[in-house]
């Protein structure tokens, strides 16, 4: 494993690397992302991410019931709707219906409900955790009641910024100029929202990325960058496969003949394994720049894991009941029969024999 003081004469940021280094960066990037099976990690994220969805809808529900009345509910509601592909509007509008007719007691349908929104979400992040330690090729050396907590804690916080993130489309068309004349907002001022908001709905998104590529791995790494190459990467591939996506299923799929009314379901969850692959791309493209700040400090391309560790408490204890059992395993003894074969008693009894 890399030292600490090892790293101390490598580039600070990525554009210090040399040419040569950026050369290796991306061919180890495809590489790596193959080796380290991330189209199967991609998958996994997916199937958390779907179980995230209405357990958010129904805190969304709960807490605008609170806050809201009947017709500013139902145009909120209306405006989310639009935060899915148009082939899943359906099933999602329909689930909506039937959670808001079942939401008699709002303020404990809202702890209930964000309570469940937070745990399964958090599934997700523990996911992407798992995929960032198989990315930086380190173990998992921090212990559960290390883990857990920030699990929840970069849930939170993720889990804010898309809200944020959220409100900025719901908050949009005659909604928004509604809003707008609550708060006192001219006309113009809203039209400028409903054109800022979208590089700010970008930056908010890298913002996000930054924040899991940092948190998730058990790697120390130099420092939180608000934005890093690997989420600008990550929402560049995003951006143009979601776009071609798009386009494929318009012209030229076969969602809705081979799968009939699932075919938007299905469409739906294709797109949502594309986004976290384009997500674990970066991931491993901002690990392989790490890579190669060890390289130029002096480290083989071949050493893993090739940054420090955060926490090896939890390596070190694994590490020590795995030595102590493949110990035994391979004297073929246990701690029984290491007790009944007393060194002492065993030279006695050499002793007596020689006598």
């Amino acid at each position: 494993m890399m030292a600490d003081h090892e790293l101390d004469g490598a580039p600070d940021k990525p554009a210090e690397l040399t040419k040569r280094s950026w050369i290796d960066v991306l061919k180890r990037t495809v590489k790596e992302f193959n080796n380290d099976n991330l189209t199967d990690w991609a998958a996994a994220l997916t199937y958390y991410g779907v179980l995230s969805i209405f357990p958010g809808i129904l805190v969304l529900l709960s807490v605008s019931g609170m806050l809201l009345t009947d017709t500013t509910q139902d145009a909120v509601l209306k405006n989310t709707q639009h935060l899915f592909p148009a082939s899943i509007a359906g099933p999602v509008s329909g689930a909506v219906d039937e959670l808001k007719q079942g939401s008699g007691s709002a303020g404990v349908l809202a702890i209930v409900g964000l309570l469940g929104a937070l745990w399964t979400a958090s599934g997700y992040v523990g996911a992407f955790m798992r995929a960032s330690n198989a990315i930086y090729d380190v173990p998992e050396g921090r212990p559960i009641w290390k883990l857990l907590p920030l699990r929840l804690g970069i849930t939170i916080a993720v889990g804010a910024l898309i809200s944020v993130a959220a409100l900025s489309i719901v908050f949009t068309g005659r909604f928004a100029q509604q809003a707008g004349g609550w708060i006192g907002l001219s006309k113009q001022a809203v039209q400028i929202f409903d054109i800022v908001k979208w590089p700010v709905l970008l930056l908010v998104v890298m913002l996000i990325l930054a924040l899991l590529y940092w948190a998730s791995p058990n790697a120390r790494q130099t420092g939180f960058r608000w934005i890093t190459p690997g989420g600008a990467l990550a929402v560049f591939i995003w951006l143009l496969a979601s776009g071609g996506f798009a386009i494929y299923v318009s012209n030229f799929s076969s969602y809705n003949k081979t799968y009939g009314t699932l075919g938007g379901i299905i469409a739906f969850l294709v797109w949502l394994w594309i986004s976290n692959i384009a997500i674990l791309l970066g991931a491993e493209f901002d690990a392989e720049l790490e890579r190669g700040r060890a390289i130029e400090a002096g480290a083989s391309e071949d050493e893993e894991p090739y940054m420090p560790l955060r926490d090896s408490s939890k390596v070190k204890e694994d590490a020590h009941h795995g030595i102590t059992g493949d110990k035994r395993k391979h004297d073929g003894q246990t701690d029984n029969d290491a007790d009944d074969n007393d060194p002492a008693e065993e030279d006695d009894g050499a002793n007596a024999r020689r006598a």
